[in-house]
C-alpha cells in the first residue's frame, strides 16, 4: 500500500482528481479524520473538509499512479 498527502482544495482539481483515479484499476481512499472516503467519489469527496492536505491510501505497490497524481500530493511517500 502506498500513501501519500495530497490538497485538492478546488472544485476543479476535485474532478480532475477523481476523473485520473477513475481510469485506474486499484482501490484507494481518502482519509479524514475518522472518515474514510472513496477517492474514486466526488460526492463523498465534497462532503470533507478539502481545506487542508488529506491522506490518500493506495492499494497498490506500483508507484506509476503517484506520478499520475504528482499534481496533488504535497509530501512525497
Amino acid at each position: 500500500m502506498i500513501t501519500v498527502k495530497i490538497l485538492i482544495n478546488s472544485i476543479e482539481k476535485v474532478k480532475k482528481f477523481t476523473s485520473i483515479l477513475g481510469k485506474e484499476d486499484i482501490d484507494c481512499e481518502i482519509i479524514e479524520g475518522m472518515h474514510i472516503i472513496d477517492a474514486k467519489s466526488i460526492m463523498g469527496i465534497f462532503s470533507i473538509d478539502l481545506s487542508k492536505p488529506l491522506q490518500l491510501n493506495i492499494h497498490s505497490d506500483n508507484k506509476e499512479i503517484l506520478q499520475k497524481i504528482k499534481d496533488y500530493i504535497v509530501e512525497e511517500p
